[in-house]
């Protein structure tokens, strides 16, 4: 009897990601106020399920979000770099009243959730009042990539937001750019040489340019990448 495939994501040497287990794809939208702060997430177009497909890493492909060929044709350098370490292994911790936030600032995809109301960072100093308690967690909870993690200080217990295993690619039309590939609800990542911790939620650079492959570090801001999406709907 044939088994579904594992629920994953394979980064390819120089490639794309193969993600497999019928993980759902989806477009997931930055929502920004009038002064222009990141505020909340929105639901974009869902993507038709299959079993397995090919996601492009290098940026190039005509045929975005999926991989066609394109790295082949550019020479796309896809060189894993960012640290093997585990997450609190390399994070600053900021230890306030009520709440303890962990912040590892390489893994930054600039969403900007954390900087309502004075910023997490100050929430987190305010955290013994229920307002600021309450901010902080959500901004921490909004931020995509697990930069921030709060912490509740008596429990010692980190305060995530519930997913399902699924696939976002993110878009921000505050900064005119599509952001990278959400992953979310503890999907396994690895390489063919590599197997990186298993977290809530990551995200993985899709213009080619982040300096911490394959993670996202905001690079797709400043190239002002696009994804031009036209394979919705196929």
């Amino acid at each position: 009897m044939h088994k579904d495939k594992k629920q994953k994501i394979l980064i390819k040497k120089n490639g794309p990601y193969l993600v497999s287990g019928k993980l759902p794809l989806a477009k997931e939208i930055i929502v920004s106020d009038v002064s222009g702060e990141s505020i909340k997430w929105a639901k974009g177009d869902q993507y038709p399920d299959k079993e397995e497909y090919l996601l492009c890493r290098c940026g190039q492909s005509k045929n975005k979000p999926y991989c066609d060929q394109s790295h082949i044709k550019n020479g796309f350098n896809g060189k894993l770099t960012a640290s093997q370490k585990k997450y609190l292994e390399q994070s600053e911790k900021i230890t306030g009243p009520d709440l303890v936030l962990t912040d590892d600032e390489d893994l930054c995809a600039f969403a900007r959730f954390c900087h309502r109301s004075g910023g997490v960072w100050d929430l987190t100093d305010h955290s013994n009042n229920p307002d600021s308690r309450k901010t902080a967690i959500e901004e921490a909870c909004d931020c995509p990539s697990g930069r921030l993690v709060a912490w509740d200080k008596k429990t010692k217990k980190a305060i995530e937001p519930e997913f399902k295993k699924s696939i976002s690619l993110i878009e921000d039309p505050q900064k005119e750019v599509s952001g990278p590939i959400w992953a979310k609800g503890g999907i396994d990542l690895e390489s063919e040489e590599k197997k990186y911790e298993t977290r809530s939620r990551v995200t993985l650079c899709r213009c080619g340019q982040s300096k911490n492959k394959p993670f996202c570090d905001g690079c797709h801001v400043q190239a002002g990448f696009n994804d031009g999406d036209k394979s919705l709907g196929k």
